[in-house]
């Protein structure tokens, strides 16, 4: 998408080269973030809030994701996935929650179908050091991505905010390089021949992007593609288990 007269257009990534390359061919401004890094993603908040000025938010995007064989603790002591697939985006979102569109403003979480196939949160080791397992690191991310969904939905939708989860489908792209077990087939020959590209998983996002919430998407659901699901893990639908994961979340990032 490239900016028009209606919004400005804003790009994160991790990658500088990879991120300035996208950011060029839409003539949007980027910022290098690195969300294993919490202190980098309070920075990016001051950031933007310093380059917006009083305009305010209309959509944010959460859509970093990773997943890694090897447990590994970051310098902010959460486990590596699920800081950057869930524990950043929930505190990039809440610093900017002040600057978001009061008449409504949209966020948009990338989840995903490991959610209900390997997530299984346990709120006393959100870390999995007792028995590390990356498939169950990567589902218990995106399920709290989901959780997030819905309590953010609980919490702000009466006044005008907007938010939805969903599984763009599993796209070929360099997602889960060099990884192990079911994840190979990313890079696979048979994945590279069978699997949507990534500007069909693009086209996935730009439907919510571009939908009119409440009447194109529900807000506070999950969707497979564009399709809503009720074929989500049991615990994502458990009132209590969302407001406990959302308080955990703020004590352990002191907000």
């Amino acid at each position: 998408m490239a900016n028009n007269e209606n919004y400005k257009l804003y790009l994160v990534g991790r990658n500088r080269a990879k991120t300035a390359a996208v950011a060029d061919e839409v003539h949007a401004p980027y910022f290098v973030t690195d969300f294993a890094d919490l202190e980098q993603v309070r920075h990016l908040a001051a950031v933007l809030k310093n380059t917006l000025g009083t305009a305010p938010i209309d959509m944010l995007v959460n859509n970093a994701g990773g997943l890694f064989d090897d447990f590994a603790l970051t310098t902010d002591g959460f486990e590596l996935t699920f800081q950057i697939n869930y524990l950043a985006q929930f505190l990039l979102t809440s610093l900017l929650l002040p600057q978001f569109n009061t008449d409504q403003t949209v966020v948009i979480n990338t989840s995903s179908v490991a959610h209900k196939l390997f997530g299984h949160l346990d709120l006393e080791d959100l870390n999995n050091q007792g028995n590390y397992n990356a498939s169950k690191a990567y589902g218990d991310s995106k399920l709290a991505d989901l959780l997030f969904t819905k309590e953010l939905h609980r919490r702000y939708h009466d006044q005008g905010l907007k938010t939805v989860a969903f599984h763009p489908g599993v796209i070929r792209t360099n997602f889960s390089s060099g990884q192990k077990n079911w994840r190979q087939v990313y890079q696979s020959a048979l994945g590279k021949l069978v699997l949507p590209s990534a500007d069909a998983g693009g086209k996935t996002l730009r439907y919510f992007i571009e939908g009119t919430p409440d009447i194109t998407w529900q807000s506070g659901q999950y969707y497979s593609k564009r399709r809503l699901s009720k074929k989500v893990n049991p615990q994502a639908n458990d009132v209590v288990l969302q407001r406990q994961l959302w308080d955990k979340t703020m004590t352990s990032l002191d907000l």
